[in-house]
């Protein structure tokens, strides 16, 4: 097989457990990266010419190369994917006793640039790297030796494509895929839009935060901030809250939550504001509206390290809007999916806020991304979602 060599002590990252290789990190004096073609499994070798492992190379991104393994003799084709959706599946149906889950989480389940998500017999995959789009064949025949699925949709649209140079594209791979698709979390029913919804059609990170959430709500008035289809706020009006009040910038997520509420034969009042976030939030405060629990649960405000100033003044922003909606003593969930927002960051941010409105916060929970995104140790990127519960009072003179 081709080479790639590293520059003196570059290994060291791939040593401790790290499975990405960067430009700058290859010696392209006696391995020039412009030979290979994006996609191509690479030998990586040391500095001294002492072999690594295998990778998928892409030699016109940052992250160049992405471990497929540490032998030389194991490359990425159909018996590693086998393997390896076997083992992922194994600590999926260790968690979940049902069968909707993330399936494959990228690195953390050592197939980086492969997510797939698990909707029954119907699976939806997302392929982000030039070395996953290389053996797609290859994935969509491991899914079906491992699963048996009724369907598969290759949802193929992220903007990480762009960056490896891959056309976007979403269309079936197997079988046949609805508009919708049904799946229950926290013995809650959904039906995703997995064609033309955000991502893979649904997000099961925040499942263990919403089950959290839903001991809170019995009784009381609910808002969901960005709510997309109801994820947190359907689970709310399942969990006993007596209103809901979802804001969604699309209308077609809010057409989605009504149709999830009815799955549910919710009888309680529902409330869809569609428009900016910010604007309603705005709004509501001005009608003097207070809710028992607010959920603020938004996009990533922080793509990437260059947009941390800005992300966190949208975060200080919307967190401080939605604590003014708190009523005394209520809660507030704040959570982000910006891997480049620390936690620490967070709690930072709510700090603040808590004292320029004079309320006095109480930190009671701290949540992160369920087991079907597990982290792996060695790559801190792969942690990157936050759920913080607070209790908000009115200040109390401290």
């Amino acid at each position: 097989m081709s080479v790639i060599r590293l520059k003196g002590q570059a290994d060291r990252r791939l040593r401790a457990g790290h499975q990405w290789i960067y430009s700058n990190e290859v010696d392209t004096s006696a391995t020039p990266l412009k030979q290979f073609t994006p996609g191509d499994q690479v030998v990586v070798e040391t500095a001294q010419g002492k072999p690594l492992g295998i990778a998928t190379i892409n030699p016109n991104t940052l992250i160049c190369g992405r471990l497929v393994s540490r032998s030389k003799d194991t490359f990425l084709n159909k018996s590693t994917l086998v393997h390896r959706i076997k083992i992922a599946l194994s600590l999926r149906e260790l968690t979940y006793p049902a069968p909707y889950y993330r399936l494959v989480f990228g690195d953390s389940d050592g197939l980086s640039g492969l997510v797939v998500d698990r909707f029954a017999d119907i699976l939806v995959v997302q392929i982000s790297t030039a070395g996953m789009e290389r053996v797609k064949n290859e994935i969509v025949e491991a899914l079906q030796d491992v699963l048996k699925p009724s369907a598969i949709l290759m949802k193929n649209d992220g903007k990480m494509r762009q960056i490896e140079g891959l056309e976007t594209y979403v269309e079936e791979a197997f079988g046949t895929v609805p508009e919708l698709v049904f799946l229950q979390e926290n013995g809650v029913l959904f039906q995703a839009p997995v064609w033309d919804g955000q991502k893979t059609g649904w997000f099961y990170d925040h499942r263990e935060n919403r089950k959290t959430m839903q001991g809170y709500c019995d009784g009381k008035r609910v808002l969901d901030v960005f709510s997309y289809i109801g994820g947190w706020g359907v689970q709310a009006a399942s969990a006993g809250a007596t209103d809901v009040t979802f804001i969604d910038a699309s209308e077609s997520a809010l057409s989605h939550v009504d149709e999830n509420l009815k799955l549910n034969q919710y009888e309680g009042g529902s409330n869809l504001m569609h428009g900016d976030a910010f604007e309603a939030m705005q709004s509501l405060i001005e009608d003097k509206e207070r809710f028992d629990v607010v959920v603020m649960d938004p996009p990533a405000f922080i793509a990437r390290r260059k947009d941390i100033k800005a992300g966190e003044g949208a975060y200080h922003r919307a967190n401080q809007l939605a604590m003014r909606l708190v009523a005394k003593g209520g809660i507030l969930v704040s959570g982000s999916c910006s891997m480049h927002l620390e936690t620490g960051r967070l709690h930072d941010i709510i700090r603040s806020n808590s004292r320029q409105l004079e309320r006095f916060s109480q930190l009671i929970y701290r949540g992160t991304q369920a087991p079907d995104h597990p982290v792996h140790p060695a790559i801190e990127e792969t942690e990157y979602l936050k759920a913080m519960f607070y209790r908000i009072h009115n200040n109390m003179g401290l």
